[in-house]
């Protein structure tokens, strides 16, 4: 290979190389072959490795990425990104050309766009080289994710053509099926030759194309990103003086600068058009090489979306049509009641879990009592499940023909599943609510896991599980006591709690449930230990207990039971104790050799009985001794393997005092906000 030694010649390759990227990533018109287009890249790499100092940042050899990020940074937009108002009817779209007629008159035309499913963007340029790409977060700060970004080859990190000095564009990241399909291959055959078991393999693949797409932007190794070949449409661009007169004239400028437009838009004159452009693509969308949800119209004209303005969450001037959502039949398990920090009180039904629109569901929100009417829902009635927006589960009907014959009919509850105060519904309010105010956990919980979330005093380090405990440690009942916890800094460091939480399983076939028996064999293994133990009357017992071994292993063995039990040595102790009753005398057998994959309940007595019956140390008693307990006792096992720990160390304390410090710094709206005031939004906070 000959390689320039002249340093223009190599600047003139990399803008050669540049050309036949955006030719083949923007333009989708390749100039040359993969084979020489490689051959120059190659080329390019050599001449870089043998002078570094030529690099330019945003040579084409660059996009592979490499660079780590730890955390992402909070980034404030200089421009908000907004939601925008949806509808699923062709009625709901008239009303809104009504409204929008009714403000400006009839001289306007719309803009025809395809909604992207994938993740919103917003990239900042300055003298046509990118600066920073941020993520929508809460639509006012994002995460700072420029360095993924960066190895997205249809995203330019130099302009070119007459674009402005500064500007954010707007975009979607997304990735294409064909994409999709292929990395998923790559992972099954990775897991196949790894010796996972074919019928394990489907829960383990990529779900869907967008929160792949999601989750490889958030991914901390930037060269990893960039192998996940993520691609982007932009839409959107803000600056401080218009460039132009109307959408349209933007997006093709945009084009023009660089950037890749998608081909699908069109302006139309009249709602008729734009039903005509819906309708369209309804059919065609199936034939797109990525997934699509819906149509966005926005008024072309830059001067009349100015007249229209915003509400304090969307622009008046655009709507998205959202397709049918994907429907999926499963069944009622139960329904349950969750308490919100108002008293709140809303209905739950729990799932069989279903694959629906590429996740699964278990839940669905049945918002209120007069929901629960509408659908007239019985006893293990089979339901038709939709995921409204896309996002959130919802019960759109029932399969009556499916009902049992002597299914009741729910009911909704008349007190409090917590507290158990009587409800109350003022009149012309769709909510229950419990009065409780001032006792009813959830809501005091729920008071102050609101006071320290982002958009009021944003206090780093307070998630659920810690507030729970502070409150129940009687550190935290009030906002004030936040600011308290500073003087009670050395009691905290060590607190530990131990809290149920939902169990790791998954339904995959009618009435199986997939758990990690490793965690029920652990307990096995240290329940011998507890038995040497059980007959001590309290900690300090156990203490002088452990002191006479000398076998430092004996000690540590001791030791780690301790730390289980939580500070609180009966309440690990009776549970073990119970376990020893129950199930009888726990076995020193050789687990990891048991048990090494998840197991399925129903396939559990076949699975399970076949490892036991091949472990040739086992005497017949043993054997037995197992058989029986993995038979007769898997409800007692989900129960056992359903609590996880948290401990709080001396950082995570230092970190939240400090957060609790900075929290002082907020803005009166953002403490207003925190107040939780009823019926008092963010915006509200903000004018007051």
């Amino acid at each position: 290979m000959n390689l320039p030694e002249d340093k223009n010649a190599y600047n003139a390759l990399v803008n050669e190389l540049k050309a036949h990227n955006y030719a083949y990533y923007v333009l989708s018109q390749p100039s040359i072959s993969d084979y020489d287009f490689d051959q120059l890249l190659k080329k390019c790499e050599a001449i870089e490795k043998l002078h570094p100092e030529w690099v330019q940042p945003d040579s084409p050899t660059q996009v592979v990425g490499g660079e780590v990020t730890k955390n992402f940074e909070q980034v404030k937009h200089t421009y908000p990104m907004m939601s925008l108002g949806n509808t699923y009817s062709a009625d709901e779209l008239r009303e809104f050309d009504q409204r929008v007629r009714k403000a400006i008159g009839d001289d306007f035309t719309y803009v025809c766009e395809l909604k992207f499913d994938g993740l919103a963007i917003s990239i900042s340029y300055e003298n046509g080289k990118m600066i920073r790409a941020v993520t929508r977060g809460d639509g006012v700060q994002g995460d700072d994710v420029t360095a993924n970004v960066k190895t997205i080859r249809s995203i330019p990190q130099q302009l070119h053509g007459n674009y402005p000095a500064s500007f954010d564009i707007r975009g979607e990241i997304f990735m294409h099926k064909k994409t999709f399909e292929r990395l998923n291959n790559t992972l099954k055959k990775e897991l196949l030759e790894q010796g996972v078991d074919e019928d394990k393999i489907a829960e383990r693949l990529y779900k869907n194309p967008r929160n792949f797409a999601s989750g490889s932007l958030k991914m901390q190794d930037s060269k990893e990103v960039a192998k996940r070949s993520l691609d982007a449409f932009l839409y959107f661009v803000y600056t401080k003086e218009n460039i132009c007169e109307t959408h349209a004239e933007s997006l093709k400028l945009a084009e023009s600068w660089g950037f890749k437009v998608s081909d699908h838009y069109q302006e139309c004159a009249s709602l008729e058009d734009v039903l005509a452009f819906i309708q369209k693509y309804d059919t065609e969308r199936h034939h797109l090489s990525y997934e699509i949800d819906g149509v966005v119209i926005k008024v072309n004209q830059y001067k009349h979306q100015e007249d229209l303005g915003f509400t304090a969450k969307i622009p008046k001037w655009a709507i998205s049509y959202k397709y049918k959502a994907e429907s999926a039949l499963t069944q009622l398990l139960s329904v349950s009641y969750q308490v919100g920090r108002t008293g709140a009180i809303t209905p739950v039904a729990n799932l069989k879990p279903v694959q629906l629109a590429g996740t699964t569901v278990k839940r669905a929100s049945l918002y209120n009592a007069d929901e629960l009417a509408r659908l007239d829902l019985h006893d293990m009635d089979w339901v038709y499940v939709e995921k409204g927006g896309e996002i959130i589960p919802k019960i759109t009907s029932i399969n009556t023909e499916k009902r049992d014959l002597f299914a009741k009919k729910i009911q909704y509850i008349q007190a409090c599943p917590e507290c158990g105060t009587e409800l109350l519904r003022k009149e012309g309010e769709a909510i229950h609510y419990c009065p409780n105010d001032s006792h009813c956990k959830p809501q005091l919980i729920g008071r102050l896991e609101h006071f320290v979330s982002r958009k009021a005093m944003n206090i780093d380090g307070l998630g659920v599980g810690i507030i729970e405990l502070l409150f129940e440690r009687k550190f935290v009942r009030y906002f004030s006591d936040f600011y308290k916890l500073h003087l009670v800094r050395e009691k905290l460091i060590g607190l530990t709690k131990l809290f149920e939480v939902e169990n790791e399983y998954e339904y995959k076939y009618e009435n199986e449930i997939y758990i990690h028996y490793q965690r029920v064999l652990y307990l096995f293994k240290i329940a011998k230990k507890v038995d040497e133990i059980k007959h001590l009357k309290s900690e300090s017992e156990l203490n002088d207990y452990i002191s006479k071994f000398e076998e430092p292993k004996k000690q540590r063995e001791f030791n780690f039971i301790k730390e289980k039990i939580d500070g609180t040595f009966f309440k690990i102790s009776d549970i073990l104790s119970f376990m020893l009753k129950k199930f009888g005398y726990p076995l020193e057998i050789n687990f990891n050799h048991l048990i090494k994959n998840i197991l399925c309940v129903n396939d559990l007595i076949e699975k399970v009985n076949v490892l036991i019956d091949e472990e040739k140390s086992y005497s017949e008693n043993e054997k037995i001794l197992l058989k029986n307990f993995f038979d007769k006792h898997n409800t007692d096992i989900l129960k056992l393997t359903n609590l996880k720990k948290i401990v709080l160390q001396e950082k995570a304390v230092n970190n939240i005092i400090e957060g609790i410090n900075n929290s002082k710094n907020c803005n009166l709206g953002q403490f207003i906000y925190a107040l939780g005031i009823k019926n008092l939004g963010l915006v509200g906070a903000n004018l007051i």
